[in-house]
C-alpha cells in the first residue's frame, strides 16, 4: 500500500492526550476542605454551561461529592504544578492540603466548596447527575459561577489565560502549554 505509515496497535485505552489537569476543591458538611487532582474533566455543553469530572469511588473526595453535590474546578498553572501533583497523590483523609501547600481557600459565591485563590480560573459547580461507569463515576454538573483573576485581564477586559502559564496532563506527565499557533477560524479567514 502506497504511503503506509509505521504504526503499532495497542489494546483499547485512554490515549486522548493532552488533557486539562484540574484541582477540584470540595467541602464536607462539617466545613472540612479538600482538594483532589482530576485528569478526567471536560466541557460537555455550552447552553446550559455544563462540565464533567470522573472520580474513583475509593477516593476520599468521592463521598463528599456524592453527599454535597458541589465542587469547584480550579485551573492549574506552572506555578501550581507541584500542588497539582501533590493533591493527586496525597489523601485528604490524613492532611489538610490547603494548609500543607500554603494555598488560599476563598469563599465561593454559589456553592459551599472553596475556591483556590492561586488558581487563575475557578468554576463553581452543582452536580446534576452521577453516572457509574466502571473504574470511575462521572459527575455531570451545571456551572453555577466562574471567577477569573483580574491580573490576567487587559484594558479591553479580554482575559489572557496564557499569561498564567496553564499546564496540561499527558500520559503521566505535566506539560506547560506552548505558543499560540492560530486563532479560531484563522484557516479560512481572508487576508
Amino acid at each position: 500500500m502506497a504511503g503506509e505509515m509505521s504504526k503499532e496497535i495497542w489494546k483499547p485505552g485512554n490515549m486522548l492526550y493532552p488533557l486539562p489537569v484540574v484541582m477540584v476543591s470540595v467541602a464536607d458538611r462539617a466545613g472540612k476542605y479538600n482538594i483532589i487532582t482530576i485528569g478526567w474533566a471536560g466541557t460537555i455543553c455550552t447552553n446550559p454551561p455544563m462540565v464533567s469530572i470522573s472520580v474513583r469511588p475509593e477516593r476520599y473526595s468521592y463521598s463528599i461529592l456524592r453527599d454535597t453535590g458541589e465542587f469547584v474546578i480550579n485551573l492549574t498553572t506552572r506555578e501550581l504544578a507541584f500542588a497539582t501533583d501533590y493533591c493527586g497523590v496525597k489523601s485528604g483523609r490524613e492532611i489538610d492540603k490547603f494548609r500543607e501547600l500554603g494555598l488560599t481557600a476563598l469563599a465561593a459565591s454559589e456553592v459551599g466548596a472553596p475556591l483556590i485563590g492561586e488558581s487563575p480560573v475557578n468554576i463553581e459547580c452543582r452536580v446534576r447527575q452521577v453516572m457509574p461507569l466502571g473504574s470511575h463515576d462521572m459527575f455531570l454538573a451545571d456551572v453555577a459561577a466562574v471567577h477569573a483573576d483580574k491580573k490576567y485581564m487587559d484594558e479591553k477586559r479580554r482575559f489572557h489565560l496564557e499569561k498564567a502559564e496553564p499546564i496540561v496532563y499527558s500520559h503521566g506527565a505535566y506539560l506547560a502549554c506552548g505558543e499560540q499557533l492560530g486563532t479560531f477560524g484563522y484557516s479560512v479567514r481572508k487576508n
